[in-house]
């Protein structure tokens, strides 16, 4: 699970930006209405999804970019060599290309809080760091700066929780996050951080899916309702034989092959919900940039409520699409803007930042930036 994400200098964020998933304390009827859009946690709740709102160009993309090229890093990184130039830019302007990019992840593991960051131009890596909270209390697993200079006993320091642990970092050049590297050596602590940033976090879900046996025997009830969501008229689903059957409301006894009879539409549709219903049933997080496009226009709501009402699955999407500026099913906590500046540079806010904002007004409100202030346009009083 999820608690915070933290970029720095990377794309079109200058300033260090905060996505923060830990609930805010919203003592309001609505906000008390929707406390199923939350996770228990030790001292608090998390959220369950986050919206992620800004007009074309705005820069909300780079969040999700910021977020996969962090990720990307801890998974791949063991296998870059000493040419490798990151696919993380810095921001382009005012001197802040030649400055370091920073990441930070708060998540929790087997119920144990962690916190992970990490430093990097685009050429190596600075600094690295692992805390995390065995008994509730801070603990460091390992630190690291190559600021220090060449000497691998000045660059780490190690508490007693990974074994032989300069082996690991006599491994580890400045192309290498430790924890990646440690991981593919076979480190218990790193293995469990780097499984949990590997399959826990999914980056493409069409790359998560479920066997289409299981899937029929335990969830299909949920994909025919999803399905009809999706303005199809198939009322059942059936393996018969190699082979999986459609049955149609209007000839409900007729079936019909799902590889060659069904739209592609349709097939697309149905793979798609294969993947969500996997990753809400294993909860895992999920990212999506710009939800509208990626997923079937009337589905997109389904999806975020699917989401909201899991156990413990996350997702963090982004759109420019105002109707889902709804607080029938997002608390304020769950809605963020970005924001492009006139220097160039990307602001994001949390709408719970607004702290003027009333349940009374309607969601279908707009963000813009005057003067650096954050001003609340179009939205009205809701007499009901």
């Amino acid at each position: 699970m999820i608690l915070e994400f933290r970029l720095g200098n990377i794309f079109s964020f200058r300033d260090e930006i905060v996505l923060d998933l830990q609930a805010a304390k919203i003592q309001t009827e609505k906000g008390k209405a929707l406390y199923g859009n939350l996770f228990d946690i030790a001292g608090g709740q998390a959220l369950k999804s986050i919206s992620i709102f800004g007009a074309n160009a705005s820069g909300k993309s780079n969040v999700i970019k910021g977020i996969i090229a962090c990720i990307d890093m801890i998974r791949s990184s063991h296998t870059y060599n000493e040419g490798t130039i990151f696919s993380v830019v810095p921001f382009k302007f005012a001197g802040y290309d030649q400055k370091p990019s920073s990441f930070f992840v708060r998540f929790i593991l087997n119920e144990i809080e962690y916190e992970y960051s990490f430093t990097m131009t685009r050429t190596e890596i600075l600094t690295e760091q692992l805390y995390y909270y065995p008994k509730g209390r801070r603990s460091l697993v390992f630190s690291r700066d190559e600021t220090k200079g060449d000497d691998k006993k000045n660059i780490y320091e190690f508490k007693q929780v990974i074994k032989r642990p300069m082996d690991v970092a006599a491994n580890t050049s400045r192309k290498s996050l430790f924890i990646s590297r440690a991981s593919q050596m076979d480190r218990d602590i790193a293995k469990r951080v780097y499984r949990f940033f590997s399959e826990d976090i999914v980056l493409d879900y069409k790359e998560s899916a479920m066997p289409i046996e299981n899937f029929i025997k335990n969830q299909k009830e949920n994909i025919l309702e999803i399905l009809n969501t999706a303005d199809s008229d198939i009322v059942d689903i059936k393996i018969q034989g190699n082979s999986l059957k459609t049955f149609h409301r209007s000839n409900p006894n007729i079936a019909f092959d799902f590889d060659t009879e069904e739209s592609e539409g349709t097939k697309t549709v149905f793979q798609m919900m294969l993947s969500m219903i996997d990753i809400i049933r294993n909860g895992r997080t999920l990212l999506i940039d710009e939800i509208e496009t990626s997923l079937h226009p009337h589905l997109v709501e389904y999806i975020i409520n699917l989401f909201n009402n899991s156990v413990n699955a996350q997702l963090i999407y982004t759109t420019h699409n105002t109707h889902l500026l709804n607080r029938d099913f997002q608390r304020r906590d769950q809605v963020y803007f970005v924001n492009k500046r006139i220097d160039g540079c990307s602001d994001l806010y949390s709408l719970y930042d607004f702290k003027d904002f009333r349940d009374t007004f309607d969601m279908d409100v707009k963000i813009a930036m005057i003067d650096n202030q954050k001003v609340i346009l179009g939205g009205h009083r809701n007499d009901r």
